[in-house]
C-alpha cells in the first residue's frame, strides 16, 4: 500500500504560484473529496431515477477517486511483474460495478482515495524536518574581499579557505572556524539543542545554524555540498528508505498473499454455486467482497509509517538512526558497553586537587607551573594551564629555557632556580609518595592523575587532575538500568581510576588497561553473554567495536566521523538521549505489533462473516479500509515527542 519513500534532492524548484504551492500537497485529498461529491450525485440522481446521469455520475467518481491509486499499482505490476493490493482495490472496484453494484464500488473508490491521502500525508509528514532542514541553509554570503570589502555571493561558489561574515541574526551559511568575533550560536538545526552555545575565535560554526548576538568572520573549512549540514540530511534520507527486517519481509509476504488471493477468488466465483448453490449473482457479490476484505492494505501500511515517523521524531531530537534496521534493534538490546573517555567523561583532564607545601602560596606554585606547561601540548599540562587562567587575574610569565622530557614532565631554569613538573619518578618517586602525609595514595585510589611540582629537588606541591565524568552520566545509566539493560565500561586506564570511574557512573561492571583491538573482544563476549548489545563511543577510535556490536551509537558532538562510523548518532553529547532513543524504539515496535494484530484480526472477522454471508459489499469496504485508515493514524502518533 505505501510506496517507496524517494529521495528529496536540493535542485531549485519550478516557478509555482501561491495558489498551487498550497494545493499540490492536498490534490489527493481534493480528489477524495470530489470522488465522495459525486458518489452523493450519483445516489441522489439514482433516487430520482435519473439512472443514466448516474452512473456518469459514478464513473466520474470512479476516475477521479481512484486514478492515483490505478496508476500506481499499473505501474508496479510493470516494474515489479507482480500484482499488488491496489490492484486488488482496482478489479474489486470493477467487479462491483459489472454486477450492478455502482454505490459500492465507488465508496470502495473513494474510502481507498482517503486512504491513500493519509499514506501520503504521513510521507510528507515524515519528510518534514528534511525540507524544513534545506530550507535553513541561506543561499547567499557575505564575502570578505582582500581589500577588507564586504560582497553578497552566492554559497555554492564559495571555496575552502574562502571568509565569510556573519552578521547577528543570519543562518552560517557554510561549514567553517571562527577567525575574529565573539557570538552564541542557536545549534538546535544540527543538535537538537535549544540553548545556544558560545563560540570563540578558533571554535567550529555549522552550515543551518544561527548568529545570536555578535558578527563573527569565518573561514570556509568545507564545500557547500560537504558540510555536516549536508550529511545529516543525507543521512535521514537514507535512512527513511531503507527497510527494516520487518517491513522487507510484509513487502515479501505481500506478493505471495495478493496471488493467493486472487486464486481464492477465482474459486469463489465458481464453487459456492455448484457446492452451496447460491445464485451466480450472490456468488460473484461474495468473490468481490472476499477480493475487498481479504486484501492486505491494513496490513502492508502496519509498518512503514511508523518507521517513517520514528525516524522524523528522532532527528528533530538530534537522535539520528541510519536505517528502521537498527531503529528496531535497539528495542531488544540487552546490554550496552561505554567507552570511557569522551563518553561517560568529558574527555579533557581538569584540576581537582591542589595540595601546596607550607610556607608557599598556591596561587604563586600555580602561576609558575601554569607558565612553565603552557609550553606543552600535553593534556594534563593545558588542564593546569585553564585552571590557572580561570583562577588566577595575572597573566601568564615569560618562560624561555623549558626543556620537556616525553612521558615524564618538564623542566625549566627561572632565576636559577630549577622547577621540575611531572611524574613521581620524575621529581623523585619516595618523596613524591610521602609527601603531604601520602596525598599521592588517597590521589591514585580517587581515580585521578597526580601531578608533583619541586623545586631544586624540593618537593613544593602536588596537583590532582581527572578526567571529570559528565554530570548526566549517573541520571542515563540508571535510565538504562530501569530498562533491565545491563551496563559495561571499557577503558585502558589502570584498575584504581576505571574503578573510581565506574564507581562514579554506577555502571554494573567495567574492564580496565582495555586497548582498542582488545574491545572487539570483549563486545563479542558480551554478544555471547546476553545476545543484543550496543556499543556507545566516540566514533574515532571505536570504530571497531562500534561494527561488531549489533547497534553501533556514536557520541556526534557534530562530528563528520560520528556520522560515518555508528548505526545512531546522538547529535549532541548527551548520554540520557540513548534512553530516549530506546524508548522511541519501544514505542514503535509496540505500535508495529498493535498494526499488525489489528489489520490481521480485521481481514480474519470480515472474511469470516463474508463466507457467513453476514458482511455487505459497504460494510466490507468501511471494515477493510477503515481499518487502514486507523493503523496510520496509530503509526502517526510516533511523530509527537
Amino acid at each position: 500500500m505505501l510506496t517507496e519513500t524517494k529521495p528529496i534532492t536540493q535542485q531549485a524548484p519550478a516557478p509555482k504560484s501561491p495558489l498551487l504551492e498550497k494545493v499540490l500537497p492536498h490534490v489527493e485529498l481534493i480528489a477524495a473529496g470530489i470522488c465522495g461529491l459525486l458518489i452523493l450525485t450519483g445516489w441522489l440522481l439514482d433516487h430520482y431515477h435519473s439512472e443514466a446521469l448516474s452512473t456518469i455520475s459514478y464513473i466520474l467518481a470512479f476516475i477521479i477517486g481512484g486514478f492515483a491509486k490505478a496508476k500506481e499499482g499499473i505501474e508496479e505490476t510493470i516494474e515489479n511483474k507482480a500484482l499488488n493490493v491496489e490492484m486488488l482495490m482496482v478489479f474489486a472496484a470493477i467487479g462491483s460495478a459489472i454486477i450492478g453494484y455502482w454505490t459500492e464500488g465507488a465508496v470502495l473508490i473513494f474510502i481507498f482515495a482517503v486512504s491513500g491521502a493519509l499514506e501520503t500525508y504521513t510521507m510528507n509528514k515524515s519528510h518534514k524536518e528534511i525540507s524544513a532542514l534545506m530550507n535553513l541553509q541561506p543561499e547567499k554570503a557575505w564575502k570578505v574581499m582582500a581589500d577588507g570589502s564586504v560582497e553578497l555571493i552566492p554559497v555554492a561558489s564559495l571555496s575552502i579557505n574562502d571568509r565569510i561574515l556573519i552578521k547577528p541574526g543570519e543562518r552560517v551559511p557554510a561549514d567553517g572556524r571562527i577567525l575574529s568575533g565573539e557570538t552564541a550560536i542557536d545549534e538546535a538545526a544540527i543538535t537538537g539543542e535549544s540553548l545556544p552555545v558560545t563560540k570563540n575565535i578558533a571554535d567550529e560554526v555549522f552550515a543551518g545554524t544561527v548568529n545570536m548576538s555578535g558578527s563573527v568572520t569565518v573561514e570556509i573549512t568545507k564545500n557547500a555540498d560537504e558540510t555536516l549540514f549536508q550529511k545529516i540530511i543525507a543521512l535521514v534520507q537514507s535512512a527513511q528508505s531503507e527497510k527494516s527486517p520487518a517491513q522487507a519481509f510484509i513487502e515479501k509476504f505481500e506478493g505471495t498473499y495478493v496471488k493467493v488471493v486472487l486464486a481464492i477468488v477465482v474459486i469463489m466465483m465458481f464453487l459456492p454455486h455448484f457446492v452451496l448453490g447460491w445464485s451466480w449473482n450472490e456468488t460473484f457479490y461474495r468473490a468481490m467482497i472476499l477480493l475487498v476484505v481479504a486484501s492486505p492494505c491494513a496490513l502492508v501500511a502496519s509498518i512503514m509509517p511508523a518507521t517513517l515517523s520514528a525516524i522524523s521524531n528522532g532527528a528533530r531530537n538530534g537522535i539520528l538512526f541510519k536505517g528502521g534496521v537498527h531503529l528496531e534493534n535497539l528495542a531488544a538490546v540487552q546490554a550496552i558497553a561505554f567507552d570511557k573517555t569522551g563518553t561517560l567523561t568529558k574527555g579533557n583532564p581538569s584540576v581537582t586537587d591542589i595540595y601546596v607545601k607550607e610556607g608557599y602560596k598556591k596561587e604563586t606554585v600555580l602561576l609558575y607551573a601554569a607558565s612553565i606547561e603552557n609550553h606543552s601540548n600535553h593534556p594534563l599540562a593545558k588542564a593546569i594551564v585553564e585552571s590557572a587562567a580561570a583562577t588566577i587575574q595575572k597573566p601568564l610569565l615569560a618562560i624561555a629555557n623549558v626543556q620537556n622530557s616525553s612521558g615524564w614532565g618538564v623542566t625549566a631554569n627561572i632565576d636559577g632556580v630549577e622547577w621540575k613538573i611531572g611524574k613521581a619518578d620524575f621529581v623523585g618517586a619516595s618523596e613524591a609518595k610521602s609527601f603531604h602525609a601520602s596525598i599521592y595514595d588517597q590521589l591514585s585510589l580517587e581515580g585521578k592523575t597526580v601531578v608533583f611540582i619541586a623545586t631544586n629537588d624540593e618537593i613544593i606541591a602536588c596537583i590532582g587532575l581527572k578526567d571529570i565524568v559528565r554530570k548526566e552520566t549517573q541520571a542515563a545509566i540508571q535510565l538504562l538500568k530501569d530498562y533491565q539493560i545491563h551496563t559495561l565500561m571499557l577503558t585502558g586506564d589502570s584498575e584504581k581510576t576505571a574503578h573510581a570511574i565506574a564507581k562514579e557512573s554506577i555502571v554494573h561492571e567495567y574492564i580496565a588497561e582495555c586497548l582498542p583491538e582488545q574491545k572487539v573482544d570483549h563486545i563479542k563476549a558480551l554478544k555471547n553473554r546476553y545476545g543484543i548489545v550496543a556499543m556507545v563511543g566516540d566514533g574515532i577510535n571505536d570504530a571497531p567495536a562500534l561494527a561488531t556490536a549489533q547497534v553501533g551509537i556514536a557520541m556526534g558532538g557534530g562530528t563528520d566521523v560520528a556520522l560515518e562510523t555508528a548505526d545512531i548518532v546522538l547529535m549532541k553529547n548527551d548520554l540520557p538521549k540513548i534512553a530516549e532513543a530506546i524508548k522511541l524504539s519501544k514505542r514503535m515496535n509496540r505500535i508495529v505489533k498493535q498494526n499488525v494484530v489489528f489489520s490481521i484480526s480485521v481481514i480474519m472477522l470480515l472474511i469470516i462473516s463474508n463466507l457467513l454471508q453476514a458482511v455487505d459489499l459497504p460494510f466490507g469496504v468501511i471494515g477493510h479500509e477503515g481499518s487502514t485508515i486507523l493503523v496510520i493514524l496509530n503509526s502517526l502518533r510516533l511523530l509527537r515527542s
